[in-house]
């Protein structure tokens, strides 16, 4: 009889890694790699990123990251995800915080664009793990259909079309994106 046993990493060996250029996420200490989504999927992640940063930096709000920046969820094995964009409010991280490693502090707001190697399945659940873990709001946009997904924490779930707007809620009072700009005119 054999065994095959999965070795699991550690957060600090994800940053190692990361270092000579491999990419990934751990979930629950095991590596799931993961590759560029592509010219569209990177188009969408600055035009709602631009969104926001033009709304939450000039308010002095709290602070926005990017994909390759990390989210330390949970240790012993340890959970790094990796959101396409990520917004932590001032009350939660203070502004002048900074880290050289992954953050520790849960967002209030995570974006996940869909790449083309994502099944429903998998962002519906990566939705929910960021909901469990305390992150008020997750966007999943959908560039096939022209969509978004607004996961609460309540647990609804709003789907939005093109005609309509993204509402930043009680995470970011005010802010207002129509969908269409996020894939563009």
């Amino acid at each position: 009889m054999t065994t095959t046993e999965t070795t699991l990493l550690t957060a600090d060996e994800l940053l190692r890694l990361s270092a000579r250029g491999v990419r990934g996420e751990l979930i629950r200490g095991v590596l799931y790699e993961t590759m560029p989504a592509g010219e569209l999927h990177g188009k969408i992640v600055m035009r709602l990123g631009g969104a926001l940063f033009g709304f939450v930096e000039p308010r002095g709000l709290g602070t926005l990251v990017a994909s390759d920046s990390g989210v330390w969820l949970a240790r012993d094995p340890d959970t790094v995800r990796e959101p396409d964009i990520a917004f932590t409010s001032v009350q939660r991280l203070p502004l002048d915080a900074w880290n050289t490693g992954y953050s520790e502090v849960v967002p209030d707001l995570v974006v996940e664009v869909v790449s083309p190697s994502d099944s429903p399945r998998e962002l519906h659940d990566k939705a929910r793990m960021w909901l469990s873990h305390g992150v008020r709001l997750v966007w999943v946009v959908h560039p096939a259909t022209r969509t978004v997904d607004a996961h609460s924490a309540g647990g609804a779930i709003v789907t939005l079309a093109e005609n309509e707007a993204l509402d930043g809620g009680d995470v970011l009072p005010g802010f207002s994106c129509p969908v269409k700009a996020v894939f563009g005119a």
